[in-house]
């Protein structure tokens, strides 16, 4: 896998995927920067999102399971000191579907946290890292 981020100005990044898309960062004011994207640290976090979800919406679809949705909130907390790593992750999935089974769920998450997601296995190096998750049945 490769990336390429180019500095554009002030405080400004624009990173170029391996499969050619473009993300903007930006820096706070108080940083230097002029708050027209988000920060590193904060798409750090939106792919770790993507990444548990991803793997969660799969197991279950293989497992023919009737999800319609997934949402996953997540809430971090950094170190006061540089390096300002993520201490402690909370991760809520929010599942919506038809009868789901809650033992289903649960094996899903527990699966993308013990087994799948490259994101989570890398961030709880330095975070504590917790999960819970409710479904919301669609009539």
């Amino acid at each position: 896998m490769k990336c390429t981020t180019r500095w554009i100005d002030g405080m400004s990044f624009a990173a170029e995927t391996a499969s050619g898309h473009l993300v903007v960062m930006d820096g706070a004011p108080e940083g230097g920067g002029r708050n027209l994207a988000p920060r590193p640290m904060e798409l750090i976090l939106a792919g770790t999102g993507g990444c548990t979800a991803y793997d969660v919406v799969l197991i279950l679809k293989r497992g023919r399971h009737a999800i319609t949705g997934c949402e996953v909130r997540l809430e971090a907390e950094r170190a006061p000191a540089d390096p300002k790593v993520f201490t402690r992750i909370r991760l809520h999935y929010r599942i919506r579907g038809k009868a789901l089974k809650p033992e289903a769920v649960a094996r899903a998450v527990e699966l993308s946290a013990e087994k799948y997601c490259s994101a989570t296995a890398m961030l709880a190096k330095t975070a504590a890292i917790t999960h819970d998750w409710e479904i919301v049945e669609e009539s």
